[in-house]
Parts: C-alpha cells; structure tokens; sequence
C-alpha cells in the first residue's frame, strides 16, 4: 500500500510540473506559497503567490474590466481589515449570495485572510431557503448583490450585511465593498493560524440544501484536474458556471492556482461567451451542459462569426451530457470536449478525455491519478464485470468528510456513495445509467420532488401530488407535477408554478402539470411513480 501511495505522489507531482503548477524557481518560494496555501486558503494563497511573480498579470477580467493579481491581493486585503474592524474574526461564518464578477472574488479572498468560513449560496434560493441555510451554518456576515436585498433583508438583524454590486444609486442603510475596500489600509493582514475552508451547498432526501464542507487539502488533490484535462498555466480560461456550483468554484481555484487569467460574466448569454472567448483568447471553457446546448444552439452561422480557435478545452460537468450535444460540441469546436463526473461530495470520480468520447460517446471516462472507483450490487457485493450496472462509489483526495449537519452518506471500502448507478465498458469506460433513488437533475442542479411536494399539498386545494423528472432536451431533465386537486376547487398549472415560484427555488419549479382525478398507490399507500411515467400525456 505504501508503494502504491508514493508512485501515486510522484505520478501526481509529475502532472502538476508538466501543467505549470509548481515550476517555482526558489525553494524558499515554494515552502512561502505552500504555507500560504495552509493559511489562507487556496483562493487567497493563489492571488497573492501569482502577484508575487507578475504583479502586472491579469487576474480577473468582468463586467467593469481586468483586475491584476496584485490588486486582486490589495482588495482583498483591504477588505479583510474593513471586515475585521467590524468584528469578523477567524471562524466567522461569511455567506456569499452573489453572482460572478469581482465583489465576489475579492470576498472570497477576504474571508481566506481572515480565516473566516465562507459559505456560498445559490442565487436561485427562495427567501425561506436563505433564511433557513443561514440559521443552520450559523452565518455572521452575509454579503449580498444589490438584486437580491429583499431576500437579505428577512435575515436577522444580528446578520451584518454588505452589498458586493450595485446597479443604481448607492443605498444608505447598508454598506457597499467598493466604499469600504478604498476606505481601508491595504496592507496585508497577520495571517490566521489555520485557514476556515469553504462549504458548498447541495440537497438532501427532504430537498432541503444541505452544506457540504471543504477544508484546505493537499497540493496533490490539483492532479485529479489536471491529469486529464491538459490545463496550463498563464493561458486564459472563461467560467461560465456560477462559482457558488461545485464545477465553478473547483475550476476557478485551479484556474487562480495556474496563474491563469479567469474571464466571467454575471448571467450567461451564449453568443456574449464566445465574443469573450475570442476576445481573450480563452484556452478553457467551463460550462454546464444547459449552456453548452444554448451555445450549440446558436448554429455554424453564428458559430461562424467567433474566432474559437484558442480554445483547448470545453470542460463539461454539473449533469449529464447527452450523447448527441456532446457530439455535436466535437463537430464544431473539434477535439476539446472534456466531461468531468463527480459530485459537491466526491468532487472529481472519473473525466472523460476527447479521445473517450470518439470511442464512446455519452461516457464520463475514467479515474483520474488520485481517485477510485467501483460498482457495487445491491448485496454490496463488487461488480466487476464489463456491462453489469451497479451502485457508484467514489473515493478521492478531494472527497468531502460529512455535511455541516453531521449527517453522512454511505461508505464501502473506504468509497463514499454517489447515489448513481452506472457500468464500465470492456475498456474501463465508466456510463451513468441513472440514479438509485428519485432525485432529479435539472441543468444541474438537484431537485428531490419530496420537497415539491409537500409544499403543493399544504394549499387546501390541493390534496395529493406527486413529481417526476421526464427528459428535456435543454436541461436534461425537467419537473412533471401530478396534482390532484380537491373537490369544488379550480386550479390551474399557472398557479401551481407561480405557488412554487414564490416558496422555492426557481430550477424547482415543475414547467409541467397535469391534473388527475388519483395518484396510483401501491398496497402500502406509495405513489407508483413507474405509472406515472407510463401515463404521460405524449
């Protein structure tokens, strides 16, 4: 085991040299970078190092513009002086519901300096949700865009609040980052004794957005990235998925620890990406596969107009990546198409290379150096043969240790479960066929229909309901309600969305609905979803 462990090391060490992540000239660099990286985290550690070697490279281009490095690292530092003239401290609970542009990276890069525990939140959230996750993280600081201060405004008044990015005129009653960063002393701040990690949010069985913690790992995690998609320092990439997403977040650090320059934009609009993507000379592209669909979409006309020809990499993950849009990305942008599998708990299982895809498309590929995977049946028992389905176990470097709630998913062998079910081919190629229970991904983002659910049948016009995902050729899946409504009462699909709208998330709104008369039940009183699916309306 012990050899395995040290080929693996030098395997992963070797990854990283040959992508630039470590080509530090100095040894007293490297040891500063790497303590850097224990303190304040990966985020802030990777700013300051690339500002150290160029203070005039392009850290983060946005809306508004390029930020170096270096005044990514001043911000910051100002930012986190502001917030501890203000009681933040090491352990705080920092919240983050923002969109992506530089009020949320300069955040992010605060909170590692103060070795506060940054929690990032989900720009889809119903104000309950908000409130609800806020409660239970025990959120000190919440920092917010100017679009969603009446959502912030139900937080508790012992909630200090900042607004990351305003539109209009600048409020009164709560402070803005920009004022408070040019009102502050830019030096750096004495380091934390340990940096306070980050969490990111995911649902649970009641669809109830459970937090998932990452602590600062080891260096040797970045090879998980890296020895499949050929990644490289100092070249450019665009981040198209929100960083409050586990494919965001995760590219945005490695992009950062590559002292490569991050272009973004708050919304996505897929004719604007590939203008930026020609504009900077983006080598990487980082999507879900709703954007992808919406970019393929536009058509080899449009296509046509963009100068795509810098770009290496189209990293796909998040959900899954049908067969037919992944080919049609390789028809037009070539051999870049990179899908990633993994989840907020196991980040990285498996990717699937270019190469991967021409042999077998729709696959997720295989582990990379650091990670493992295996199939297990339905008595636990390994499955080992090619085209044997079976439930998906992941274990990596990078793998999470249990929600901040204390609950935890099931472990075999040391593998942490997926909740998916998939095979391998005779070439070791890994499938997902579906998932082991009822959770729906829509666009990539994890809908259990409990939630739904129950939130339709508390109105007293309606007495049974039940959800299902049914395919979507731009989101994957979509959310079907079957509502049962009660007698004398009228209802109509616009009201059961706009119910939902107002008390949930939006990708939890079912686009679908149909009226019956009964839900089918089995002898025990469970809703025969099977049925249901077999019903549907064509």
């Amino acid at each position: 085991m012990l050899v395995g462990k040290v080929a693996e090391a030098a395997r992963s060490i070797e990854v990283m040299w040959r992508a630039g992540l470590i080509p530090f000239p100095r040894l007293d660099e490297g040891a500063r970078a790497l303590l850097d990286m224990r303190r304040i985290g990966p985020i802030a550690a990777a700013a300051r190092n690339a500002a150290r070697r160029d203070p005039l490279a392009v850290g983060l281009v946005d809306e508004r513009g390029p930020l170096t490095f270096k005044q990514l690292d001043l911000r910051s530092n100002a930012l986190a002086r502001a917030l501890a003239e203000r009681g933040a401290r090491a352990g705080t609970v920092l919240a983050a519901m923002c969109r992506d542009h530089r009020g949320l990276v300069t955040t992010m890069l605060a909170a590692g300096k103060l070795g506060a525990r940054l929690l990032l939140l989900n720009t889809g959230f119903a104000t309950p949700q908000l409130v609800d996750v806020a409660r239970r993280e025990s959120v000190e600081i919440l920092v917010h865009d100017e679009e969603f201060a009446e959502m912030a405004g139900a937080m508790p008044d012992t909630v200090r609040r900042y607004l990351a990015w305003v539109e209009g005129d600048v409020p009164a009653d709560v402070p803005v980052l920009d004022e408070l960063i040019t009102s502050t002393d830019d030096r750096p701040l004495p380091p934390p004794a340990r940096g306070g990690g980050f969490v990111l949010l995911t649902s649970g069985t009641t669809g109830t957005p459970k937090g998932a913690p990452r602590e600062h790992t080891s260096l040797l995690s970045s090879a998980q990235f890296l020895d499949r998609i050929p990644l490289r320092a100092g070249e450019s990439t665009f981040i198209a998925a929100p960083l409050f997403h586990g494919v965001g977040i995760s590219q945005f650090i490695l992009s950062f620890a590559l002292a490569s320059t991050v272009v973004m934009r708050r919304r996505f609009d897929p004719e604007a990406t590939l203008a930026a993507v020609q504009e900077h000379r983006c080598t990487a592209l980082i999507l879900v596969p709703t954007m992808l669909r919406r970019i393929v979409d536009l058509g080899p006309e449009v296509l046509g107009r963009y100068d795509t020809s810098a770009l290496r990499i189209v990293f796909v993950a998040g959900s899954a990546l049908p067969p037919e849009l992944g080919n049609r990305t390789m028809a037009a942008f070539g051999d870049v198409l990179h899908n990633l599998y993994g989840s907020t708990e196991v980040a990285v299982a498996t990717v699937a290379t270019p190469e991967d895809w021409r042999k077998a498309p729709g696959t997720v590929g295989k582990p990379p150096v650091g990670c493992r995977v295996a199939l297990y049946d339905e008595d636990g028992k390994r499955v080992t043969r090619p085209g044997v389905t079976g439930r998906i176990f992941v274990g990596s470097g990078l793998s999470f240790r249990g929600y901040t709630n204390g609950a935890r998913v099931e472990v075999v062998d040391g593998l942490l479960e997926t909740g998916d079910v998939g095979h391998f081919d005779s070439d070791g190629l890994l499938f997902i066929d579906g998932r082991d229970d009822e959770m729906i991904v829509s666009g990539g983002e994890n809908v259990y229909p409990v939630e739904v659910e129950n939130l339709l049948v508390e109105r007293p016009d309606v007495l049974e309901a039940a959800v299902i995902g049914v395919p979507d050729a731009e989101f994957g899946q979509r959310l079907k309600a079957f509502v049962v409504t009660a007698p004398g009462t009228t209802l109509n699909a616009d009201e059961i969305r706009a119910y939902v709208k107002t008390n949930l998330a939006r990708y939890k709104v079912p686009r679908d609905v149909e009226f019956l008369d009964s839900l089918p039940r089995n002898e025990t009183g469970k809703v025969l979803r099977s049925e249901l699916r077999g019903s549907m309306k064509p």
